[in-house]
């Protein structure tokens, strides 16, 4: 069986880990990993290759940055490519980046069976170019490897067909259960920023929808400035958000900004934080996964069970009052007793079960 797995933005690349090392023990399986580039920055690529010892993409499309319809069209020009000369069983995508719904209609146009990793998420706000992506694949996937309870919902509400819903667990419970220890061992990361353990709080911002924002971007600054008069800020920088930051003059004074990291130095970062602040999917379940509390910086999450259980404080930063106030509050009360939210770790292997009967 030969599949094609898409992959090009740093959640990807980490939920590839989990899955293309498994399949490299399957005799019967062949990937061909193809990079579109979308994320291409050093630190925001390269090094989850090395660091996680994910094999090296077979094929690199080197789009980089664009308009989503610039970027889309080019990567599914080179995809179709591939895909006529590799003539795959199956192509695989993750979650809703460009290069998920890129590599899911070439596929679809083709006549090639689509597996959707990450299926049935849902934020129910359009106007998340995520959510198009999310939508339109799920719709045209022949396999929908749902993470929960509620994304199975979702897509029957959808009118989609039960038989092609498979309820495995989340990828990224396999991939924290993989990296902790290793994380443990290998990372330097709190000891070369000279930082206490539960005492700072983490932040990650990069959604268009806070940095292409200026309100929004001058809301979380400011309420980071009012934050660092009692904690240690760690910010590692998004290379966009570091952009508007600097075109809107926004004052980083007080805050502890650093580049972006390898998942390993995330890992740690994570579960030694005293507080996670983001607008990251990813980074809420990670939070969950170490135990750690987390105010989300969006106006919905695709992550409903977090908020629903506690764990999540969602919060639009649409006031920097609110935005103080909700982290005050998740700082104030004990952290919920953790429950079994997205599996048992074992995704990847139920995933390859599935594709291979």
């Amino acid at each position: 069986m030969k599949i094609i797995t898409i992959i090009g933005a740093r959640p990807q690349f980490i939920k590839a880990s989990a899955f293309s090392k498994k399949v490299l023990a399957q005799n019967h399986i062949q990937e061909i990993l193809v990079h579109t580039g979308q994320h291409y920055d050093e630190n925001m690529s390269t090094i989850f290759f090395e660091e996680m010892q994910i094999p090296r993409p077979h094929y690199h499309l080197q789009i980089g940055s664009g308009n989503h319809g610039s970027q889309t069209g080019k990567m599914m020009e080179k995809i179709e490519e591939i895909v006529l000369t590799e003539k795959p069983d199956a192509l695989l995508v993750y979650g809703d980046t460009n290069s998920t719904l890129a590599g899911a209609l070439v596929a679809s146009k083709l006549h090639v069976p689509i597996a959707h990793i990450e299926a049935g998420l849902r934020s129910f706000n359009k106007k998340m170019p995520e959510e198009v992506n999310r939508v339109l694949t799920d719709h045209i996937s022949d396999w929908l490897f749902v993470p929960t309870k509620s994304a199975t919902k979702n897509l029957l509400n959808e009118g989609i067909k039960n038989d092609k819903i498979f309820e495995v667990g989340d990828i990224m419970y396999d991939v924290a259960k993989l990296y902790a220890n290793i994380a443990e061992k290998q990372s330097q990361i709190i000891h070369q920023l000279s930082i206490e353990i539960k005492s700072y709080i983490l932040v990650t911002i990069h959604r268009a929808e806070n940095t292409d924002n200026p309100q929004r971007l001058k809301n979380i600054f400011e309420s980071l400035q009012i934050l660092s008069q009692k904690h240690t800020i760690i910010l590692p920088l998004h290379p966009r958000t570091k952009k508007y930051v600097q075109e809107l003059g926004i004052s980083t004074q007080n805050l502890q900004i650093i580049e972006p990291v390898g998942y390993l130095d995330m890992i740690q970062l994570e579960k030694n934080a005293l507080l996670i602040l983001t607008d990251s999917g990813g980074v809420q379940k990670e939070a969950f996964f170490y135990g750690v509390p987390c105010v989300t910086l969006r106006d919905e999450t695709e992550w409903i069970e977090l908020v629903e259980n506690n764990y999540n404080a969602l919060t639009p930063p649409t006031s920097v009052d609110l935005i103080c106030e909700n982290v005050a509050q998740m700082l104030s009360k004990p952290y919920p007793i953790i429950k079994n939210l997205y599996g048992e770790g074992n995704t990847a292997d139920k995933i390859i079960d599935i594709l291979s009967k």
